[in-house]
């Protein structure tokens, strides 16, 4: 999986979003995070979408029981950066609650049915995440 994500991440960075930057029909951006315990740079390939000025991501990790490592970093570190075609942002991560979550979940789950199939796959809330410009 990782060489895989390796290559999308390259491909996408080349072609400024031209390649890979759709997935499923849905838009992609590239959030690169700083690892909690590596304290290395990640960055991983996401669907999005624009909630006014802010992004829109969510943690789904496929229904796993467990959160995506890039939400895990998030979580220790909320400043990241992404790339939305050739352009890069310095943003600042945060999961949403209560009505807003719900909102944000649906506009989400509407662009790609995947993400309900996940929730009735897993025990966990699956994390809806802002991002906002810094």
């Amino acid at each position: 999986m990782r060489g895989f994500l390796r290559t999308a991440v390259w491909l996408y960075r080349r072609s400024g979003g031209k390649l890979g930057g759709k997935m499923f029909g849905a838009p992609v951006l590239l959030l690169t995070t700083t690892g909690r315990k590596s304290g290395r740079s990640w960055t991983v390939p996401l669907m999005y979408q624009t909630d006014g000025d802010r992004w829109v991501i969510i943690a789904s990790n496929g229904g796993s029981a467990r959160h995506p490592a890039w939400w895990l970093n998030l979580r220790s570190q909320p400043d990241a950066s992404v790339q939305i075609g050739r352009q890069t942002y310095l943003v600042t991560a945060v999961e949403t609650a209560g009505e807003d979550r719900e909102r944000l979940w649906r506009q989400m789950a509407d662009m790609y049915k995947g993400y309900d199939g996940y929730a009735r796959k897993t025990t966990r809330q699956i994390p809806v995440v802002v991002l906002q410009r810094r």
